[in-house]
């Protein structure tokens, strides 16, 4: 693995709290609007440039794009985002509840996603990616870190701990009581050479961020006689300890019951699960979810076959595989517009208004994946089922920029 520092542009120190933003995809248009709403300072205004704009239009129409730019020019202009005077490392550490994660910013580069370096375990979307891509070409800058995990280090353990001991840079508690704190690490050449020993990373979230900052280098090289030099080549990221992380599960909602009444439903569901009524909407193990439908929650368990591999022994494998495909006719849940994904930071209380609202006829609550399974499968090579993994919490935006 190689880390790289970079003069970050950042908050003022005296606004900082204000700048810093949710992650651009973990809101819709109206969220963000209202988070954003009479705050000038707020990064949404950059990555969810659409909340200057009037409602209804296409967040990814050639205005919103023109808009983002604007935006982060005047930031620039005003002082909201100065640059930093030499390049950096930084440890960002976040602590929600009794959780803490500390992290280390830098600049990876491309060619350790080309080379299988920094393993993925899902695949993208094309309009994602060609959304994000279009987003640092025009901005000329990563506005969000790609999360990395790698496995831990004791070396690089003692040299965070060591930068966390001194004064930090920043230190804010976000609307949601989760504390972001960071802490400049000027002298990094004990990190870079630290993790040299590690012999790769595991994008947790944002692979649609990693995949866009490889086809903007890619399309730059081809315009620079295919050399490989320019800071477009590096992009920005997070690296966390693995045993550090915790995921949240990622659960389903499905709009109808595709044509079957509830009691044929639950007929179709006995014949591959053991159903009870009337349980916990949280499963408290593996091969267990629970499914809300008519107000009522249902525990429903299985067991994996002899011989399943990693993905397959998933639940939310054995769950699209034996309910949500053969009895709900979701063939790819990376396409189709009946299946929604709630973040388990929304509780299991979402997925029970999404129901009784109308806006689904079912929903599930899933028991979370582990960062061992995530890895072990990045490792084979293989693809985990979409929405498979909630990580929590989540990074904020805004607080350290990559300028191309």
């Amino acid at each position: 693995m190689r880390i790289k520092p970079f003069k970050a542009l950042r908050p003022r120190e005296d606004i900082v709290r204000l700048v810093a933003s949710v992650p651009y995809d973990t809101v819709d248009s109206d969220e963000a609007r209202k988070l954003a709403s009479g705050n000038p300072w707020s990064f949404l205004r950059i990555v969810r440039p659409e909340v200057d704009l009037p409602e209804g239009l296409d967040p990814h129409c050639d205005e919103a794009y023109s808009k983002s730019a604007e935006n982060f020019r005047q930031f620039q202009h005003q002082g909201v985002l100065v640059r930093e005077e030499t390049p950096c490392l930084y440890v960002y550490r976040q602590k929600m509840g009794g959780h803490v994660q500390s992290g280390i910013v830098a600049c990876c580069h491309v060619n350790d996603c080309l080379d299988n370096l920094i393993l993925k375990h899902e695949r993208t979307r094309a309009d994602k990616e060609d959304d994000r891509t279009r987003h640092i070409n025009t901005l000329n800058a990563n506005t969000g870190p790609v999360f990395l995990a790698y496995r831990d280090v004791a070396e690089v353990d003692r040299l965070v701990a060591e930068v966390e001991s001194g004064e930090p840079m920043f230190d804010i508690v976000a609307d949601d009581g989760v504390t972001h704190t960071i802490w400049r690490a000027p002298e990094g050449h004990d990190l870079m050479r630290a993790f040299e020993s590690v012999p790769v990373a595991f994008i947790a979230d944002g692979h649609h961020r990693s995949a866009a900052a490889v086809r903007v280098a890619l399309e730059r090289r081809q315009d620079d006689d295919g050399t490989d030099s320019g800071e477009y080549e590096w992009f920005l990221t997070v690296l966390f300890p693995s045993s550090q992380l915790q995921i949240m599960p990622y659960n389903r909602c499905v709009t109808d019951l595709n044509g079957k009444t509830e009691a044929e439903l639950l007929v179709s569901i006995r014949e591959k699960f053991s159903v009870t009524e009337m349980v916990s909407p949280c499963p408290g193990s593996p091969c267990h979810a629970c499914m809300y439908m008519a107000e009522k929650w249902y525990g429903l368990r299985w067991t994996i076959p002899d011989g399943a591999g990693p993905v397959d022994s998933l639940d939310v494998s054995y769950l699209q595989d034996n309910l949500l495909k053969p009895i709900l006719d979701i063939d790819d849940p990376r396409t189709s517009d009946r299946i929604s994904f709630v973040g388990g930071i929304r509780g299991t209380e979402e997925l029970a208004n999404l129901v009784d609202s109308g806006k689904g006829a079912v929903a599930f609550s899933m028991y979370p994946v582990t960062v061992e399974q995530m890895m072990a499968i990045a490792d084979a090579g293989e693809i985990m089922p979409p929405k498979s993994t909630w990580f929590e919490p989540k990074l904020r935006s805004g607080l350290l920029i990559h300028t191309l």
